[in-house]
């Protein structure tokens, strides 16, 4: 086995050359430019001067300065999922589960536009502070995740833009296009696709799983959105995936990275590795026998860029497995030139490195992140995603409404965040806040809900005083006196006297903003929290060491940092109103988890509250769902109906069924808004409720988003992304990769709500339908005209969906959408609308995975959803007459 493994090493090495030069000639997408030819050059120029462990060092996501080449450091790590993740507040908006179901690509790259700013200006930030070495202060970023979401258990599918691969593509190419500006060769922002390829779950085994897709499903499913990121969108990045797929890991893997990529997509990009998928070749997959060897995999299979964990703790020593690797013949050291000059000139053409004649300075001022404009952004984006599920007529709610708000997520504000998403932004705006402010006549009480698994909302700046009573809290930074790293596991000293002191608005740390504070650091906290109201709270702590005391006695105490994603250890504390709690806390620079003082207000007698807030009340709104402290990346999560991130089940959690029972119990009209990233079971709220808003994690602006819909100042419009089931029970189990039965494409059994569903406050009407074959031919594609009315009385979005229903084949999908278009229109307006249909838009996937125009009869179908649902729309046929093969 060892044997082999090297042999395999040696073979990739000695034709690692031949095939990057195939891989250059297999495609004309990624024509060779001055301006990239340019950077190349410059790039070969840099990485000849470099010593060996100059170049090894380069290599991993932290790459450190060369000064004497006057090249500052970079640090490749860089998140932007849906914002902005960096030192300063940012804008946070929806989810892109949410981005996907506005079914609106103009604004998902208007959002990734803005997005793409605020990243500029974080990297402005860092070159102005020195501290250009800390994650997100790169001018590349590690989005978007374009991986089909198949199956509704998996934590992360609320990252991605859901389950359709023809969806996923188109916006994500939108997404591309937003971050990296007008020309990919010198890119605002380079973009990086993730996480190549078919990989969506179960997280607590994706170290070690090993998938083997059929031909049709990797063909058909699990590389489309890839493809169209990096041939349509030019993509400059991808990020390799952790699993393994046909028995080799997705970062050494011949079929994706060479046939695929390189080969057929003609790739000139550099590839990073998801966060040690490179270790998990020799750790977990024992794919190669040792460390230097599973170095040698990923690189000679095309590897330009390790992210490694074990940076975040200040480790340097990394580079030596390519040196060892180096050593024992596994790798060339031309080989790890060709990786850095991809690196290198992909720093000179996004401009962090000076010296491109084409490439002007950027000049993004950090004064450009979290505008007043950006903020609208959010609040439109988080408008637009929400998909009106349901409606017997009681929304639009009427001015004077008396509300009853009842649920854990009502007066939330965490929940609005969603996974992958800077701690820092404007303030959230919670459902009880938005309703507020969006129906200022209307009287609205909110009735607290009790001890839940959803628990926990950062305490606001409001109730922190400072040791001296002012608003605020000290904190007080310390330069470490040892470098990170240099002892693992020794504690690092500090000076007495710190290097800067401030009074903050919350528990967070700034470090990054000064030059003074170094990039190894310690910050103490000191000042108090005062209780705003008398009542039962639930409190905990993340990311810091240290204690909250009331009267001299210990209320909630961490002795040791916690793990990333590690669920909340929330404690039951009686407080008065006017308690001050005494704060005395620290964090370190390294420490994965963003520092923070959780807590929340929760009813000590649900039934009795419930009675006296809707005694009055016109209608009962229930705002429930789950959080990304419950389904999320490979999390430490382990309780009823979740498990390491993933659900275990579609219910919501057993007290919020039972309260949305009790509420309906009460005879009121009953309105439930779902906040979530994954398709859960709302059959009980179908056949229940008066109305259904799904929220999805809505961003900051969520809960004014949230009013603006239930008041009718906005009217709703998303669409889902996801087909809602009913039952994990319908499904195949999570661990089978296989298409079959699952996704609308191929579900045979009837959906709670189905993918592309979603109401208005209007309705429209479809018209004048026709399909002309272009130039005459089916085989050249088809030209799609629709015309869509506004028949109602209200303004509003209509989302036309052009689905494609082909003849039966093996493989075939029931349906597949090709083809959608957001528009507004007032009353009465009516527009014509265009889909103009590819040869590749029109092909279907064959049983052994080959991509044809097959012949048959088909069903162009253009409405409101999908054929057959029930959904306005007009339809007609075509027919293909002759095999047309179409590339990879």
């Amino acid at each position: 086995m060892k044997r082999s493994v090297i042999s395999a090493i040696y073979l990739a090495a000695k034709s690692s050359a031949f095939a990057l030069a195939v891989g250059c000639a297999g495609s004309s997408a990624f024509a060779q430019t001055d301006a990239r030819a340019e950077a190349d050059a410059k790039a070969r120029a840099i990485v000849s001067q470099l010593t060996v462990d100059e170049k090894v060092a380069q290599l991993l996501n932290v790459a450190p300065a060369i000064p004497r080449l006057n090249i500052p450091a970079y640090n490749w790590w860089t998140e932007s999922l849906h914002g902005a993740m960096g030192s300063v507040p940012t804008t946070n908006f929806p989810e892109p589960i949410g981005l996907a179901a506005t079914f609106d690509a103009p604004l998902v790259k208007q959002v990734a536009s803005v997005i793409s700013v605020e990243v500029r200006g974080l990297h402005t930030l860092g070159r102005q502070t020195g501290h250009l070495g800390r994650i997100g202060t790169g001018l590349d970023t590690w989005s978007p995740n374009i991986n089909i979401f198949r199956d509704p258990r998996w934590g992360r599918g609320q990252e991605t833009y859901g389950e359709d691969p023809y969806l996923t593509a188109q916006i994500g190419v939108a997404f591309v296009n937003g971050i990296q500006g007008s020309n990919p060769d010198l890119p605002d922002v380079v973009a990086t696709p993730k996480h190549f390829a078919v990989h969506s779950g179960p997280e607590p085994s994706r170290h070690v799983d090993n998938i083997y897709p059929t031909p049709h499903d990797l063909e058909d499913t699990y590389l489309p959105a890839f493809r169209a990121a990096i041939v349509d969108a030019k993509a400059g990045s991808i990020m390799c995936a952790y699993n393994r797929v046909y028995g080799q890991s997705a970062c050494g893997s011949q079929v994706l990275l060479r046939d695929y990529l390189r080969g057929a997509w003609g790739f000139n990009g550099y590839v990073v590795s998801d966060c040690d998928s490179v270790v998990d070749i020799y750790e977990h997959h024992k794919y190669a026998p040792d460390a230097a060897t599973g170095v040698a995999v990923a690189l000679t299979h095309g590897v330009d860029n390790e992210c490694n964990n074990a940076t975040l703790g200040g480790r340097t020593d990394l580079g030596n497995r390519y040196k060892d690797s180096l050593a024992r013949g596994f790798i060339r050291e031309s080989d790890i030139d060709t990786a850095l000059v991809r690196l290198f000139s992909a720093r000179l053409r996004n401009g962090d490195l000076p010296g491109l004649s084409a490439r002007k300075p950027d000049a993004t001022p950090v004064a450009a992140i979290d505008t007043p404009e950006h903020r609208e952004l959010a609040l439109t984006a988080a408008e637009k995603s929400m998909v009106l599920l349901k409606n017997d007529g009681i929304l639009p709610l009427k001015p004077g409404t008396k509300i009853a708000l009842v649920g854990p997520l009502a007066d939330a504000t965490r929940v609005l965040r969603g996974n992958y998403s800077s701690p820092r932004s404007a303030p959230p705006i919670s459902v009880a806040d938005g309703l507020h402010a969006a129906m200022p006549d209307a009287k609205v009480t909110l009735v607290p809900f009790t001890p839940s698994i959803t628990d926990g909302d950062p305490v606001p700046g409001t109730a922190l005083l400072t040791p001296e009573g002012r608003p605020g809290v000290r904190a007080q930074y310390y330069n470490a006196l040892d470098k990170a790293g240099a002892a693992p596991d020794a504690e690092r000293r500090y000076p007495a006297t710190p290097a800067l002191t401030r009074t903050e608005t919350s528990i967070v740390s700034r470090a990054s903003e000064f030059r003074q504070v170094a990039n190894d650091y310690k910050v103490v906290w000191t000042g108090s929290l005062v209780a705003p109201e008398t009542g039962l709270y639930r409190m905990a702590l993340t990311g810091v060491k240290g204690s909250l005391t009331l009267g001299g006695k210990t209320i909630v105490e961490a002795k040791d940092y916690s793990r990333w994603a590690e669920p909340l250890k929330l404690v039951d504390v009686p407080l008065r109103k006017g308690d001050r709690i005494a704060i005395n806390l620290q964090n370190e620079s390294g420490v994965a988890p963003a520092p923070q003082i959780f807590w929340k207000r929760v009813s000590q007698d649900l039934d009795a509250d419930l009675r006296r807030g809707t005694a009055d009340a016109d209608v009962v709104v229930a705002v429930v769902g789950l959080t990304s402290d419950l389904e999320g990346e490979e999390m430490p999560v382990k309780i009823e109906g979740f498990e390491g991130g993933d659900k275990t089940s579609l219910d919501l959690p057993a007290d919020q069924r039972a309260l949305l029972e009790k509420a309906k119990a009460l005879g009121k009209p009953l309105i439930v808004v779902a906040m979530n990233g994954s398709a859960i079971d709302l059959s009980w709220a179908k056949d229940n409720a008066a109305a259904i808003l799904e929220a999805w994690y809505p961003g900051q602006s969520g809960g004014r988003a949230v009013g603006n819909i239930l008041s009718g100042a906005t009217n709703p419009a998303g669409r889902l992304p996801v087909t809602f089931y009913k039952s994990v029970d319908d499904l195949p189990p999570f661990t089978d990769y296989s298409m079959a039965g699952r996704t609308y494409r191929y579900f045979e059994k009837t959906p709670v709500y189905a993918f592309g569903h979603g109401l208005s406050y209007t309705r429209f009407d479809y018209g004048d339908f026709a399909v002309e074959p272009v130039n005459g031919a089916v085989e050249n594609g088809l030209s799609v005209r629709v015309t869509v009315k506004n028949a109602g009385a209200r303004a509003g979005d209509e989302v036309a969906q052009l689905y494609i229903t082909p003849p039966a084949f093996k493989g075939a999908p029931r349906t597949a959408l090709r083809g959608f278009q957001r528009v507004s229109l007032k009353p009465g307006e009516q527009r014509t609308l265009r889909f103009d249909l590819s040869p590749r838009d029109l092909s279907f996937v064959t049983e052994e995975g080959d991509r044809q125009l097959i012949p048959g009869q088909y069903r162009v179908t253009v409405g409101s959803g999908q054929p057959a649902s029930g959904a306005t729309g007009v339809d007609g046929g075509y027919a293909i007459q002759k095999v047309v093969a179409l590339p990879k």
